[in-house]
């Protein structure tokens, strides 16, 4: 029979899992409770939170799907990354946190596929969804920047010529001026 704190737990983890758009499964062993608060606050800065979960009681809140997908990888010590829709902001910050210690990493559900450790590490050095969207809106912003300097040069264009013309009139009327 299970204890209500046991009960509690798994409801806490469906719940989080329900609002999770990927998850990254990490081995912590190995770090201190320091530093996995480090990596807490790391994670948290994309909105991203990190559970050390139990195996037993991570596959009960997991639905049928994601059980059979993570089945092996629920050996050991295991973290838990509950990411928000950008999966590359916690990959990032895991390699970001290798600087204080390196975090193993079992695999990841991204888009309910499953991706080893290697394919997580490629994971983190794809750009951003903020840098992606940057560079779209650097790469659209670009040829309407040409067209503005090319709208703005034709009427300044304009004037130079119109003025240069005015010079050569007075200068030709001062010329016939001067002939008279």
């Amino acid at each position: 029979m299970p204890t209500a704190k046991k009960a509690a737990t798994v409801e806490e983890l469906r719940s989080r899992l329900k609002r999770a758009h990927h998850l990254i499964l990490t081995d912590p062993t190995g770090l201190t409770v320091e530093e996995i608060t480090k990596l807490r606050g790391e994670l948290r800065k994309d909105g991203t939170t990190y559970a050390i979960v139990k195996n037993t009681l991570f596959s009960i809140a997991a639905d049928d799907e994601l059980r059979k997908l993570v089945h092996s990888y629920l050996a050991g010590a295991t973290g838990v990354i509950f990411t928000g829709a950008d999966p590359v902001a916690p990959a990032k910050a895991l390699k970001r946190f290798e600087d204080i210690k390196t975090v193993g990493i079992k695999a990841a559900v991204i888009d309910g596929k499953l991706l080893d450790a290697a394919q997580v590490a490629v994971l983190a050095e794809l750009p951003s969804r903020d840098e992606l969207r940057a560079k779209v809106v650097g790469i659209l912003a670009s040829p309407l920047r040409g067209i503005v300097g090319v709208l703005a040069a034709n009427p300044s264009g304009l004037v130079r010529i119109l003025s240069a013309r005015e010079k050569q009139l007075a200068e030709t009327t001062s010329t016939h001026a001067g002939d008279s």
